[in-house]
């Protein structure tokens, strides 16, 4: 089901006769006379409401006899909501060059010439600073305390300060054998 489909239909499932008339599909297929009857609708708004679920793909019809039968796609109702929010749109990347203007935005007002000229306070964009120290660090490598002390003295004098707020947002973790950079530092690009 795409975006556009799951719209469609949420749009429509959004209407007590709808749901009833689904309802009564459910159980078996039917003609209009007969679900107005059963719902209380007149045949002009009971066709109105088939209408809308036929072109939201939820009911589908066909010949029986003189009557036009109408029955539940069940297969539309098998799909998880949760399939639909993972489902890759236009969207999808559009947000993700979206984050990418933010984080290029935070780095230029936080960084000159290499070196992080101010640590942010605000913790979001704390968290895209200390992400972009932690590249320095290789994957897969133990390092000494001094070792980090180093490489992160290069990009801002108060090193305890960045070392400290790197382990706590669990950008790296430490052991009695030292230092090491974390998986959730890795991006999508790299994580494939």
């Amino acid at each position: 089901m795409t975006e556009m489909e799951a719209v469609a239909l949420f749009k429509c499932l959004a209407d007590k006769s709808r749901l009833q008339i689904l309802k009564s599909l459910a159980i078996e297929d039917m003609y209009v006379e007969r679900l107005a009857e059963r719902l209380g609708l007149t045949p002009s708004t009971t066709s109105f409401h088939l209408k809308k679920l036929m072109d939201a793909g939820a009911v589908k019809s066909y010949k029986n006899q003189y009557y036009t039968m109408y029955s539940l796609r069940g297969e539309v109702f098998q799909t998880k909501i949760i399939d639909v929010i993972r489902e890759k749109t236009d969207e999808t990347s559009l947000a993700a060059e979206r984050d990418a203007a933010y984080r290029q935005k935070i780095l230029r007002a936080f960084f000159e010439y290499g070196r992080l000229k101010s640590l942010p306070a605000q913790r979001k964009k704390k968290l895209v600073v200390l992400e972009e120290i932690v590249k320095a660090f290789e994957k897969n490598r133990v390092y000494t305390e001094r070792e980090v002390n180093l490489i992160i003295a290069d990009y801002f004098d108060d090193f305890c300060t960045i070392h400290r707020d790197m382990i706590s947002e669990g950008l790296m973790e430490r052991s009695s054998e030292g230092y090491w950079r974390t998986e959730k530092t890795d991006s999508p690009a790299e994580k494939a």
